[in-house]
């Protein structure tokens, strides 16, 4: 009888809420046209450069290589702002191995695709990779409270940037902690809803 009870409040719940942490919640609340406001105001949160994306444009999400041998990639989200940029959100639930390498590898297919055919004077736009990640990604101690970590290309002697063009932002849930009655911006709102 208590099986049947929770069966019951489960299905009613799953009814009327998305848990953003599943593919189809993830996809139906960042991921489709109707929803597009929703994806801008989360990238305007997430990336550095706040309030920059003012219309994006849906790309698809399957990217195939330039042979029949090369591999498909399918991101989650694939979009491109009308200001310019690519954009590449990517959920993960679960810890994955090579989940850097993987980054880099969908970031590097978001540069390729750029290239033109013909006359070309390899001016790109820029690139990002948002992760947002059901588990700590970045173990290191002074990484432990910091929520959202960003990576870029940078020179290694001056530690100035060396490119803008390809940016990550690693979005890691368990770091966040606040409670309802803490959240004081819109970023803690949606890392709350998450």
């Amino acid at each position: 009888m208590e099986e049947e009870k929770e069966r019951k409040y489960y299905e009613e719940f799953s009814a009327r809420y998305l848990n953003p942490l599943t593919d189809f919640g993830f996809h139906k609340i960042l991921g489709e046209e109707s929803n597009k406001d929703v994806l801008i105001h989360f990238l305007n949160q997430v990336i550095k450069e706040k309030g920059s994306i003012k219309s994006i444009k849906y790309l698809p999400t399957e990217q195939w290589g330039n042979y029949e041998t090369d591999r498909k990639l399918v991101f989650d989200v694939h979009c491109t702002a009308k200001n310019g940029g690519y954009f590449i959100v990517e959920m993960q639930k679960a810890r994955q191995t090579y989940f850097r390498d993987r980054s880099i590898f969908y970031i590097s297919m978001a540069v390729q695709k750029q290239a033109l055919k013909g006359k070309w004077d390899f001016r790109l736009e820029g690139v990002y990779f948002v992760a947002i990640l059901d588990f700590v990604f970045f173990k290191e101690k002074d990484s432990q409270e910091q929520v959202v970590e960003y990576v870029h290309l940078i020179r290694e002697s001056s530690e100035k940037i060396y490119s803008n063009k390809l940016k990550f932002a690693f979005v890691e849930l368990p770091k966040f902690n606040k409670t309802e009655e803490e959240l004081v911006t819109n970023f803690d709102i949606w890392l709350y809803i998450y």
